[in-house]
């Protein structure tokens, strides 16, 4: 029997003859470790139980044909929640972490005073950003869409599973807001943004889901049709959210003036120092 240690030694080397990262092995086995309730730091030159290493050295094959980490545990975890995720949805990033921290950062400061509050998640995917605002803000009031049946069902299981009362409902972008009359006071979304012909990791490409990742020739297509429709969804004082390319800051400033031209926006950088987040302001 083999050490902790030797088998994650082991898995290590062979991601790095691939060119693939390390860590991914030591991410690995700690969640899997914490899943057999062990603790990996206590237990590191103990020898591993044959069924865990059997487990183990599973997803570190999967691993080397670059699926994605989230894919083999069957969860991500995002914003210190866990969600379920599979090949019908995108994995939520940290860079969206961000983009929730600043939408809950503007809620306090332009609607601390307000009762009622709705916000709707457009492309809500796996749920992550609306159930994380549900569960940090009780008071608002969220829904989600997403054209996909198949991701609205993950969502669901993720509301269920963070006990948020978040409705979901099938659509295209807009359209289950329109539909219904809904007003809604913030709009938040993270649309596909990936242009068409942009070069991609293969673990991106061969895993996730095409329709959550591309948006057209330049990337734009889908905060085109929000921006076309929104002024049916959104009441006279609103807010706008959405996580956007690193590239994609000149284009979008145009894009934002066009549609509209009198109306305060900002655009925020992560903490790489990346344009990566847009705020519009109706009325506020």
């Amino acid at each position: 029997m083999a050490t902790f240690r030797e088998v994650l030694r082991i898995a290590q080397a062979a991601l790095s003859e691939k060119d693939l990262p390390q860590q991914e092995a030591q991410l690995l086995m700690v969640e899997l470790c914490q899943l057999q309730v062990h603790d990996l730091y206590m237990e590191i030159d103990q020898e591993m139980e044959p069924e865990l290493q059997k487990q183990y050295e599973e997803g570190v094959k999967r691993l080397l044909k670059q699926e994605p980490l989230a894919h083999i545990l069957g969860y991500e975890w995002f914003y210190g929640y866990r969600f379920t995720v599979n090949e019908d949805v995108l994995i939520p990033r940290p860079e969206t972490e961000e983009l929730a921290a600043n939408i809950l950062a503007d809620y306090d400061e332009y609607f601390a005073d307000a009762e009622d509050v709705t916000l709707a998640d457009i492309g809500t995917g796996s749920g992550a950003l609306a159930v994380t605002l549900k569960k940090e803000a009780e008071a608002l009031n969220v829904i989600g869409t997403d054209i996909s049946e198949r991701a609205i069902a993950v969502a669901c299981e993720n509301a269920k599973a963070n006990q948020a009362a978040v409705p979901f409902m099938i659509g295209d972008m807009l359209e289950p807001l329109i539909d219904r009359n809904l007003k809604v006071d913030i709009l938040v979304s993270n649309p596909p943004y990936i242009p068409v012909d942009e070069q991609m990791e293969a673990s991106v490409v061969d895993y996730e889901p095409h329709v959550a990742l591309f948006g057209g020739e330049d990337g734009l297509k889908f905060y085109r049709i929000i921006f076309e429709n929104c002024r049916k969804v959104l009441k006279d004082k609103a807010m706008m959210a959405f996580e956007m390319g690193w590239n994609q800051s000149e284009a979008m400033r145009k894009l934002v003036k066009e549609y509209f031209p009198n109306d305060r926006f900002e655009i925020i950088k992560d903490m790489s120092g990346k344009d990566r987040m847009l705020f519009i302001y109706i009325n506020l």
